[in-house]
C-alpha cells in the first residue's frame, strides 16, 4: 500500500472501538494493523486505511503512543479471558476499578497511575510474547518509547 504524502507513521487510532496502528513498511508504504476481539494479536486490516486516514466513519480517533498502550491493554482486558501473570494483572486493574465503584467515587490521581503503569507492562508483556509467536504486527517498544 503506498503511503500518503504528509502522513506521519506511525499512527495511532481508536476506530469503532478497536485500537488500530498504521506503521511504516520498509519499501516506504504502509501497514494497518488492528486488535483482533478473540486473541488480542494484531491482523491486518490494510483495506481500512482510506477510513481510517481520511476519516470517513465518524468513528476515529487519533490517539497518542501513550494513550494507544492504554487503549490496547483495555480493549484486551475487556475482551480476553486467560490465565497466567498478564490476566492476574488485568484482574488487579479490575479490581481497583471495582472499589473505586462500590465506593461511588472516581479513580483517586494514585488509582489512575497504577492502572495506567499496570497497562503499560501488561502492554510489552503481551507484545513480547505475540513477538514471539511470529507476530509481524507485534511491538513492544511502543510502550517503551518516551
Amino acid at each position: 500500500m503506498a503511503r500518503m504524502p504528509g502522513l506521519v507513521l506511525p499512527s495511532y487510532y481508536l476506530y469503532y472501538q478497536s485500537p488500530v496502528k498504521i506503521v511504516e513498511t520498509p519499501d516506504g508504504g504502509a501497514r494497518v494493523w488492528r486488535v483482533a476481539i478473540d486473541t488480542g494479536a494484531w491482523q491486518e486490516k490494510n483495506d481500512l486505511f482510506s477510513e481510517i486516514v481520511f476519516d470517513v466513519g465518524g468513528d476515529v480517533f487519533r490517539r497518542t503512543p501513550d494513550d494507544f498502550v492504554q487503549e490496547v491493554e483495555r480493549f484486551r482486558a475487556h475482551y480476553l479471558e486467560g490465565e497466567g501473570p498478564i490476566f492476574a494483572l488485568y484482574e488487579t486493574v479490575q479490581a481497583v476499578r471495582d472499589v473505586a465503584k462500590a465506593e461511588d467515587r472516581h479513580l483517586t490521581p494514585k488509582e489512575q497511575a497504577l492502572i495506567r503503569g499496570i497497562r503499560q507492562r501488561t502492554f510489552v508483556m503481551f507484545e513480547e510474547q505475540l513477538r514471539a509467536a511470529g507476530d509481524p504486527g507485534a511491538d513492544p517498544d511502543i510502550a517503551r518509547a518516551k
